[in-house]
């Protein structure tokens, strides 16, 4: 089982959720986020003054799957994401050693789904 986080800019949530949804991922948190990456931010004048943004504003989506699941879903999270152009985003795999759905009180891959 993995554990994928994805940082993704907010306006390319619905595509990253429709490449999901076809590749039958289902289960995922959003959440959202402030962060800055390798862009760095930028500068922006507000009433005058020169101000400069540091955190962007990112959407986190969080999917823990079985491992036959994992290269499809981060296949479609980057179709949905990727604009090729600076802040596209990132996405973090991790071993994920257990998972218990608390409801049914199932274990691994089966409270996966």
């Amino acid at each position: 089982m993995k554990l994928i986080i994805a940082y993704i800019k907010p306006e390319r949530l619905n595509d990253v959720k429709q490449a999901l949804y076809r590749a039958e991922v289902r289960n995922m948190s959003v959440t959202n986020a402030l962060g800055c990456g390798r862009a760095g931010g930028f500068h922006e004048s507000y009433r005058g003054v020169d101000v400069e943004v540091i955190l962007m504003k990112k959407v986190r989506l969080e999917i823990a799957v079985n491992d036959e699941f994992v290269d499809r879903t981060v296949g479609a999270i980057v179709e949905g994401a990727r604009t090729n152009k600076k802040g596209d985003g990132m996405i973090f795999l991790l071993d994920l050693p257990e998972c218990i759905r608390i409801r049914t009180g199932e274990t691994g891959g089966t409270a996966v789904g």
